[in-house]
């Protein structure tokens, strides 16, 4: 269906395009209006019109390969997410146009489009408009669901999802709202919290553990409750044991607080996790990776696992973490969780 989606993308994203790029792009291969997409299309000599400074006809997407975030994958299910700023809005375009129209992925129940939302529930605009973004959104077993409140995922964008949710057939029942400090350096759930096995978590203390200002806030939503009233609970990983995921702490950075700050501000407690006790984490923060060596987590190197030098069975898992090379990517304020987006899953 590449014409009919392609057509599509394009009144979609850029209805009024000068016509010479417009021509040009419908007259494309699929992979240069991929390209395009991502990369953007410069401004031609003399062509700045009214705008000096506007360099591109189609800005770059220099975020898309933060893939968390545009959509949240709920068991056999999709949402789409509603992105908290303008540079990103984009990206749930493209989401949405490979969900409607590849065919591995037409038939997925969609749960909650912002762009086409279900007529007789508007999404709200202005300043109730609401934002919640696929950082922020946590699935740690069939009834349990952890949504960071942060920077980027706002009241409003909480209810609606809580409500969302709520509506599922089969869903979860338990929402776990988990209030973190709203700075870029917090920017979603994941960057201070990351499940790493059936039982454990990476965590940055001074949010998730500490009783310091930093300090997370949580709340329970029943998810089968009329009124889907927040409960305030006391600590996070306190209040997950008592709805049955009982996660032991694995200190990003370690023991030492200036190493957790230094930590977490590249990613230490982002990990993504091949299978569970399977993650990947940035090969930068040493500190991190101590800490799971001493955890119990054979430490080893991405290149090694490439070169066959060291092996990884997911089938039959012992705990390990694969340092992945990190040189420029984590300045742009992500890690292996920000970087990936599993669509299927095995079923643990």
């Amino acid at each position: 269906r590449e014409p009919e989606a392609r057509e599509n993308l394009l009144r979609s994203l850029f209805e009024g395009l000068e016509p010479g790029v417009w021509q040009s792009l419908t007259a494309a291969s699929a992979e240069e209006v991929a390209a395009s997409l991502a990369g953007g299309i410069r401004v031609g000599p003399g062509d700045r019109g009214l705008d000096a400074q506007d360099l591109f006809e189609i800005p770059p997407l220099p975020n898309w390969c933060f893939q968390r975030d545009p959509q949240m994958i709920l068991g056999e299910g999709v949402i789409f997410s509603s992105m908290a700023t303008p540079a990103r809005w984009r990206e749930v375009v493209l989401a949405r146009t490979i969900f409607q129209f590849h065919p591995e992925y037409e038939q997925v129940p969609v749960y909650l489009d912002p762009i086409h939302p279900r007529p007789d529930r508007p999404l709200p605009l202005g300043l109730r408009r609401p934002s919640f973004e696929g950082g922020d959104f946590l699935v740690l077993s069939r009834d349990v669901v952890a949504l960071g409140f942060s920077e980027r995922t706002n009241r409003t964008g909480i209810r609606q999802l809580a409500r969302t949710l709520a509506g599922i057939p089969g869903g979860p029942r338990w929402l776990m709202v988990i209030g973190i400090p709203h700075r870029r350096a917090y920017m979603h759930l994941d960057t201070v919290m990351t499940p790493i096995d059936h039982n454990a978590c990476l965590v940055f203390p001074p949010v998730i553990l500490d009783q310091g200002p930093q300090r997370a806030t949580m709340h329970e939503i029943d998810l089968q409750s009329k009124d889907l009233r927040p409960s305030p609970k006391s600590g996070v990983l306190r209040a997950l044991k008592a709805r049955g995921i009982d996660l032991e702490p694995v200190l990003c950075g370690g023991t030492d607080p200036l190493q957790q700050q230094r930590e977490q501000w590249t990613d230490g407690a982002n990990a993504f996790a091949l299978a569970p006790g399977v993650i990947t984490i940035y090969d930068r923060n040493l500190r991190t990776a101590d800490a799971l060596s001493k955890k119990g987590f054979r430490v080893i190197r991405a290149e090694d696992v490439l070169a066959g030098k060291a092996e990884v069975d997911l089938d039959n898992p012992e705990r390990t973490c694969i340092l992945v090379p990190s040189h420029e990517i984590s300045r742009a304020r992500g890690g292996p969780h920000c970087l990936t987006q599993p669509l299927t899953r095995d079923d643990p």
